[in-house]
């Protein structure tokens, strides 16, 4: 089902520009231009998602967060502030702000924070109740913990197959290699993020056509990586 977004924020060139990025992405887009219409929208036809700057025209977008959740909408939302605007970060996290972004700020690290918020938001079901999923000639088995290529068995590691189920499980997005790292191998923190391009470097000898050049394990230019499939 495709997400839907809701933009509030006053300056067109930058509204325009987060509206094609998020819909190049696949996402459906409502802009708001100013703090009433912006309330009104996500009050009207809540959205899976809103980006919300702080500074707006009518009403800020402090105010927005607070009768929001005041009136029991519990939409995800990821303030938009200026730079030294540390107080208003404080204020919309305590008032129910899911996240912050400072600008200026790269579409890359916004749609990977958007990405996160709306994981959160929707938890996904364990890989094993996909029982089985298929992409390219790979198919996985999770109730018997089997892969196969073609009608070639694949002999993935324990830890391979975590990271693979998880790639399923958050196909499409990007994930880092510190989600990794505190998911699949369930570390708090670490300092070896190399252990994840180890491993998927495997990975992919094993389940791509051409391993230097994937389809479906991305890597994602200082970001991580995305599974298409």
């Amino acid at each position: 089902m495709t997400a839907r977004v809701l933009i509030v924020e006053d300056d067109e060139a930058m509204s325009v520009a987060l509206r094609d990025g998020f819909q190049y992405e696949g996402y459906a887009v409502t802009l708001a231009r100013d703090g009433e219409a912006g309330l009104e929208s996500a009050t009207a036809d809540p959205p899976d998602l809103i980006l919300l700057d702080v500074m707006l025209p009518k009403m800020t977008g402090l105010d927005i967060c607070k009768q929001l959740r005041s009136g029991g909408n519990g939409v995800p939302i990821i303030m938009l502030t200026a730079r030294g605007q540390e107080i208003d970060k404080v204020l919309g996290l305590k008032l129910g702000a899911d996240d912050y972004i400072t600008k200026p700020f790269g579409f890359m690290e916004l749609l990977a924070r958007a990405e996160a918020v709306l994981r959160r938001a929707r938890p996904i079901p364990p890989a094993e109740a996909l029982e089985t999923y298929r992409f390219g000639d790979v198919t996985i088995d999770f109730r018997r913990h089997e892969a196969r290529k073609g009608s070639a068995a694949i002999d993935l590691s324990p830890r391979e197959f975590q990271l693979l189920a998880y790639f399923i499980q958050h196909r499409g997005e990007i994930v880092t290699r510190e989600t990794l790292l505190d998911t699949v191998w369930d570390y708090n923190s670490i300092p070896f993020t190399r252990t994840v391009d180890m491993h998927i470097a495997k990975l992919r000898k094993k389940i791509e056509d051409n391993p230097a050049d994937p389809k479906h394990v991305i890597t994602v230019h200082r970001l991580g990586y995305k599974f298409t499939g």
